[in-house]
């Protein structure tokens, strides 16, 4: 298991519910197409799985 994950935002986030966009948000996700490098902490992984049908997970 690697140390980093990178994430995509691949679908917006409008029009969801309030957990999910404040989901995003802690994950530094907040505009579309935007690419960030997390840590991979179970904490970060649970956080994907909620939003896993909106990002694209590399790495």
């Amino acid at each position: 298991m690697g140390d980093t994950i990178t994430l995509t935002l691949v679908k917006s986030g409008i029009g969801k519910e309030k957990k999910i966009r404040q989901t995003l948000r802690g994950l530094g996700l907040t505009k579309m197409h935007k690419t960030v490098t997390l840590k991979n902490t179970p904490a970060i992984r649970g956080m994907i799985r909620k939003v896993g049908f909106m990002v694209r997970v590399e790495g």
